[in-house]
């Protein structure tokens, strides 16, 4: 029975990403955030109970993967999709289209092909999550960013928007290069070859996860003082102090 255990709560991070695809479809970008951050809580658990169980298996890893591809994969690039397509002026019948950001009418909806660039980091997603199953050599560091970090990093924008919302980030986050420019930088940053340390404790001991521990308690103060805008800080810390550390990856 203790066997199911790890895929049970595994099946509750892909339950938690099929319900954040319904807040996302709606617009109700919270929601989303909130359901996807409770999918990555389960993410990290399924491992964690299956290492502490003993009851590691292929199915697991593979289950793993297929529930990540959902909350980590479908749902970023549906978020994505959502704000390119707002930054084109949404619904909004006042917007002028130029011949570039035309909406077309397609079995009865509406889609502005720009728009589903954002779609390009679910593609990378699975394409990282394919390519992390496949390489033994992941198993103290990542090798490109891990899906759930790169999730993270894009709905931070909506929570900017809702909770620390300025003049500045609105013209920011809704300026169509940019959106389409981190789009680019996300799907680089998932598939690159840039080693970055994992956030995984084999024991408990400083001197053995000083790094971790020192990246953890700088997320926790950056998070203190500037709340959301902090998320994609955090990001590009964990990449650069990586970069810098290259060499006591392993």
């Amino acid at each position: 029975m203790k066997r199911h255990i790890p895929n049970l709560v595994t099946g509750l991070n892909l339950m938690s990403g099929c319900i954040a695809i319904l807040f996302a479809v709606n617009g109700d970008y919270v929601g989303t955030a909130l359901f996807v951050f409770l999918g990555i809580f389960f993410d990290f658990f399924d491992g964690l109970l299956a290492r502490k169980l003993n009851v590691q298996s292929n199915l697991g890893i593979q289950l793993d993967s297929l529930a990540d591809m959902v909350t980590s994969g479908v749902v970023p690039g549906l978020v994505m999709y959502g704000l390119i397509n707002e930054a084109l002026g949404g619904r909004n019948v006042y917007v002028v289209e130029d011949s570039w950001n035309q909406s077309i009418n397609w079995i009865g909806g509406e889609i502005r092909p720009i728009a589903l660039i954002g779609f390009l980091i679910t593609l990378a997603s699975a394409y990282r999550l394919g390519k992390f199953n496949l390489d033994e050599d992941q198993q103290s560091y990542f090798k490109g960013l891990p899906t759930p970090a790169n999730t993270i990093l894009i709905l931070s924008l909506p929570l900017i928007l809702h909770f620390q919302y300025s003049i500045t980030v609105s013209y920011l986050f809704s300026n169509i290069w940019f959106l389409i420019g981190l789009t680019l930088v996300s799907c680089y940053l998932l598939n690159s070859n840039i080693k970055l340390f994992a956030l995984k404790f084999k024991t408990w001991a400083f001197k053995a996860n000083a790094l971790r521990y020192s990246f953890l308690l700088a997320s926790l103060i950056l998070i203190l003082f500037f709340h959301f805008i902090a998320i994609p800080i955090i990001i590009i810390l964990y990449v650069l102090v990586s970069l810098f550390t290259q060499q006591s990856i392993s």
